[in-house]
């Protein structure tokens, strides 16, 4: 995708324009800065100087790299939500790249379009969530589809492990780790706190779809917390010799940055998180990723998250911790993603179970669907079929002269906020 994305920028900043890539994390947003550099190398690097803006930037840096974009200086910027800032302005913004845009709303990917005049829009995602597949049967996206996965990848196996049913597997995942990395690799272990303790602290942290289960997650708090899982591990016998390490949302972003780049150089055997490795780490030797309370996460995430292990010749392995019990929607999510890896199945599982949103305004869950008797996945043949039928109309009819009837209906069914949100998406 990034290499995609790299070759779009390349062809607009060829012209002049400048290129903003937004990416929802700043591990994500660093990590872009540097594979674009690398790959770019020194000389192209020199000429369309690719810079790097977020929120936890120095004042002094964060000054220097709005200068350089505000200036035109720089032709492709990358950054998290500091793009989105009033104080963040492009000389000529004509390109602009959503990485894992399911993480962005869509008043956010509009907020950065309109700093341009009119620019071309990349959208780039794993696992589309509802809305997304909604958009693309209904609206005017191109679409372009890698299906196969990156060459010398060995895949990787997912299994629930129910500890309400099966105590004594919570003691076996650790085991596993263990012996993961008595083999030379690397775990991941994800919480969906950092302080379970914390009454004020979000079920889930940096996540950009509603929670699945939004009366459990309000109902009853997190059971591990990354630090409560750090403390116990440390007291394993397993565990308390491996090289752990926790990482979280409240840490700086020069903090995170480094135990990324530890973990990266194989100084970490296990790391403990959050969600912020959700998205875009890539480190070829980590084969385990270990999800406590799986089910407070969503199918999407879930897919997101284990795509973080297997990435090379180096088997990986996923294990969705979770006491759900059978039967429960719950742990029916759970169990949709241990069944399969192919991303566009559970898109349409995630789909099912929390429905394509408003497709004429902004709600990103199925709650305020503004479809009365039509379903995507059930009705997606009879969708495509009228998007034809509409494609013709309007190549023969742009102004519907000729169609006085559907002229009449489209301009008593969508009223100026319905048009506007069209025009968002």
């Amino acid at each position: 995708k990034t290499l995609v994305a790299l070759r779009a920028m390349l062809q607009v900043a060829e012209s002049g324009g400048q290129c903003a890539l937004i990416a929802p994390t700043e591990v994500l947003a660093g990590q872009h800065l540097r594979s674009i550099t690398k790959m770019l190398g020194p000389e192209t690097s020199a000429e369309v100087m690719p810079t790097l803006l977020t929120g936890q930037m120095t004042a002094p840096e964060r000054r220097r790299a709005s200068l350089r974009v505000a200036s035109g200086q720089s032709r492709i910027v990358v950054g998290t939500h500091a793009l989105l800032s009033d104080k963040t302005i492009f000389a000529d913004l004509a390109f602009v790249v959503v990485d894992e845009q399911h993480r962005f709303g869509v008043e956010q990917r509009e907020t950065l379009r309109a700093k341009g005049n009119n620019p071309h829009v990349l959208v780039l995602t794993a696992t589309p969530i509802p809305r997304t597949v909604a958009m693309t049967v209904f609206g005017d996206l191109d679409v372009s589809t890698i299906r196969t996965m990156p060459a010398g990848r060995a895949g990787i196996q997912t299994f629930v492990a129910p500890i309400a049913e099966k105590p004594a597997w919570f003691s076996r995942v650790w085991q596993r780790a263990a012996e993961e990395v008595d083999k030379g690799h690397q775990v991941f272990v994800v919480c969906p706190a950092i302080d379970a303790q914390d009454a004020a602290e979000p079920v889930i942290e940096d996540d950009g779809e509603p929670g699945p289960d939004g009366e459990d997650t309000a109902r009853k708090g997190p059971r591990f917390g990354v630090e409560q899982v750090a403390a116990r591990l440390a007291r394993e016998p397993v565990t308390a010799k491996l090289r752990m390490q926790t990482l979280h949302g409240r840490m700086t972003g020069e903090e995170k940055d480094g135990i990324m780049r530890a973990f990266a150089r194989g100084e970490i055997d296990l790391l403990i998180a959050t969600t912020v490795i959700e998205v875009g780490v890539d480190v070829p030797n980590a084969s385990t990723m270990i999800i406590l309370e799986a089910d407070r996460f969503g199918v999407s995430q879930l897919h997101q998250l284990r795509g973080r292990v297997g990435r090379s010749g180096v088997p990986g392995l996923c294990l969705l911790v979770t006491d759900a019990m059978p039967g429960t929607p719950a742990r029916e999510r759970v169990e949709a993603v241990a069944a399969t890896l192919d991303g566009f199945e559970l898109a349409e599982v995630d789909l099912e179970l929390r429905g394509e949103g408003d497709v004429l305004g902004g709600a990103q869950s199925g709650a305020r669907s503004s479809l009365k008797l039509l379903r995507v996945i059930k009705d997606a043949a009879l969708i495509a079929r009228a998007r034809d039928i509409a494609d013709d109309a309007l190549a023969g009819d742009p102004a519907l002269e000729r169609h006085p009837g559907l002229a009449a209906a489209l301009q008593d069914r969508l009223g100026m906020e319905e048009r506007a949100a069209l025009r968002k998406n």
